[in-house]
C-alpha cells in the first residue's frame, strides 16, 4: 500500500520525501518500481503466485463464479495444479472473488393434512449405495416480471445427480409429474428396486402422482413430519440452485430466461460441479466410477480360477 501511496504522488512530491513521511527506505520502493518495470526481477514467490492467480481465476469463472477457496482448491488438485489451500484463499482474497452463500429456503409445498401419506422409508437417513435406489423430489419458487414461476428437481441420492426438472408457471401436479417423467425416461430404473421420498405437498400425494410410481415400480415415501429436514437433501440442491443461479441476479424477466438459466446448471451440476459428500468430484464422474467398479467386480467373478 506504501508503494502505490509513493507512485501516485511521486511527480508531486518526489520519492525520498514521501518515503522519509511515510518511514519507507527510498531502495526499498526502487527494488518495488524495477520490478514493475521488468517483471522477471521479481521473487520466485510473486512470480508463482502470479501463474496460480490466473488459474485460480480461471476455474472460479469457469465454475459460474460460485466457487468458494476449498472447492476451487479441490478443482485444481483434480487438475493436478500443487497448491496449498491457504494459498488458494489469499489469492481468492487478493483477487476480490469468493464463493457465493446460501441464505435460508423458503417452504413452497402445501401439506393436505387430509390426504393418505405413504409411510417414511427414509427416516432422514439419505443414503444410497447404487444409482436408481433413492430419488428425492421437490420444488422451489422464482419470482419474474410475469409473476412467480417454480422450479421442480428430481434427484438421485447415490451421487445427487439431478435425474429431472422442469419449469413451469403453474405448481400443479402436472409440474412435478413432468420433472418424474423426465426422469423415468432418462433413467429406466428396474421395477420395484427404486424408493422415491418427497415432503407432504398435495402436488406429490395426488392420486395421478402416486399411479405414475405404482405404474413404474417405485415405492413412495414422504416425510413424517413435514418438515424441511424430512427431505433435506433435496432442500439442499434447491438451495444451491437459488444461490448460484437466481439470487445471482437482481431480477429475472420471463420464465424463458430462467429455463434457460437452469438447463444450463443443471448440466454443469451434474457434468462438472465437485461435491464435497461424493469426494469432489462430480455426479456424472461418481455414477461413471460405480458402473466402472461394478464392471470390474462382474468380470473378476466370471474369471476362471
Amino acid at each position: 500500500m506504501i508503494h502505490a501511496f509513493v507512485d501516485e504522488h511521486r511527480q508531486a512530491f518526489g520519492v525520498e520525501p514521501l518515503c522519509k513521511v511515510l518511514q519507507c527506505a527510498p531502495s526499498a520502493y526502487r527494488r518495488h518500481a524495477a520490478r514493475l518495470r521488468d517483471p522477471s526481477l521479481r521473487s520466485e514467490r510473486a512470480k508463482r503466485d502470479k501463474r496460480l492467480a490466473e488459474q485460480v481465476s480461471h476455474l472460479w469463472r469457469v465454475n459460474h463464479s460460485v466457487y468458494g477457496a476449498d472447492k476451487v482448491w479441490q478443482q485444481m488438485k483434480r487438475e493436478r495444479i500443487a497448491v496449498a489451500r491457504c494459498t488458494v484463499e489469499r489469492l481468492m482474497q487478493r483477487l476480490g472473488i469468493q464463493g457465493v452463500r446460501r441464505g435460508k429456503t423458503q417452504r413452497t409445498a402445501r401439506p393436505d393434512p387430509k390426504q393418505p401419506c405413504p409411510l417414511d422409508r427414509v427416516n432422514r437417513q439419505f443414503v444410497a449405495v447404487r444409482p436408481n435406489q433413492l430419488w428425492v423430489a421437490d420444488f422451489t419458487y422464482v419470482s419474474t416480471w410475469q409473476g412467480f414461476v417454480y422450479v421442480a428437481f428430481v434427484i438421485d441420492v447415490f451421487a445427487r445427480r439431478i435425474v429431472g426438472w422442469r419449469v413451469s408457471r403453474s405448481m400443479q401436479t402436472d409440474f412435478v409429474l413432468d420433472a418424474l417423467e423426465q426422469a423415468l425416461y432418462a433413467r429406466r430404473p428396474d421395477p420395484n428396486a427404486l424408493v422415491h421420498h418427497s415432503d407432504r405437498g398435495s402436488q406429490y400425494l395426488s392420486i395421478r402422482y402416486s399411479e405414475r410410481l405404482t405404474e413404474a415400480g417405485i415405492e413412495s415415501s414422504v416425510g413424517s413430519k413435514g418438515d424441511s429436514y424430512d427431505n433435506a437433501l433435496a432442500e439442499t440442491i434447491n438451495g444451491l440452485y437459488k444461490a448460484e443461479v437466481i439470487h445471482r441476479r437482481s431480477s429475472w424477466k420471463t420464465i424463458e430466461a430462467v429455463e434457460i438459466a437452469t438447463l444450463e446448471w443443471v448440466a454443469w451440476f451434474n457434468h462438472q460441479r465437485i461435491l464435497q459428500p461424493i469426494g469432489y468430484i462430480p455426479p456424472a464422474e461418481a455414477e461413471a466410477n460405480y458402473y466402472l467398479q461394478l464392471k470390474s467386480q462382474t468380470n473378476e467373478q466370471l474369471t476362471p480360477a
